[in-house]
This record gives structure tokens, sequence and C-alpha cells, in this order.
């Protein structure tokens, strides 16, 4: 699956990049894509604390002309060591082809590098 095809997937998912994402610009990139599996209960929201974030799975993308998958797991185990950026805010992106989408996310290299640094022990 393309990046752009994630991207697009009804699925909630949490996207963490070293820079702004346009990925019709082909510029230099790291993005980290974390799927959310939501728990009953947990709303957008999570008033009063109820419900939470679980990830499922985690997809890491490096980008320079195109965009290369690197990193790919659903192993419960490997996936927990992935921290949730609870700061992800609704981040505007640009697909491929161009077409402007929103999705749930972060520019954050600090993240970025954590999640390199798990992606390279597993």
């Amino acid at each position: 699956m393309s990046i752009d095809e994630i991207l697009q997937l009804p699925q909630r998912k949490l996207v963490v990049a070293q820079a702004d994402v346009a990925l019709d610009k082909k510029s230099r990139n790291e993005i980290f894509i974390l799927m959310v599996e939501e728990s009953r209960g947990s709303a957008g929201g999570r008033a009063a604390g109820s419900g939470h974030r679980k990830i499922s799975k985690v997809y890491g993308f490096s980008c320079d002309d195109s965009c290369e998958k690197v990193f790919e797991t659903e192993d419960p185990g490997k996936v927990e060591q992935f921290d949730i950026p609870y700061s992800a805010v609704a981040m505007d992106i640009t697909l491929s082809d161009g077409r402007p989408y929103v999705v749930q996310g972060i520019v954050d290299p600090d993240f970025v590098a954590s999640y390199k640094a798990v992606a390279g022990r597993v």
C-alpha cells in the first residue's frame, strides 16, 4: 500500500512527520503513521479521561523523490514502544496528486528521531 492509500484509509490515524507533509513537492521527509484502535468510550475529546488510544499498527516512510516504506509492524510488543503524541492536532497535508487532505498529526523532529530509534531496534 502506498503512503497516499494509507493516509486516506477511514481508520483513525496519527501522522508524525519531520517536516510539513507535502507529498507532491518531492521534498525530504520522514513520516510515521500510527493506526489508532479506539477503545469503547473514547470520544474525540476523551472527556474525563474515559477511553484511551491504542496503536494497532505503525508504518514508517522515508521520502525524498518519492516515499518508500521503510518500516511496518503490528506486533503488539513492538507497537507499544512508540510513544503516542497526545499533542496531535488537525493537520493539513498535500497528497501526491496535489489534493489537500486533513489528518490528525504533528510535525515533531524529536518524536521522529525517537521513532527511528525504536524502528531500528525492532
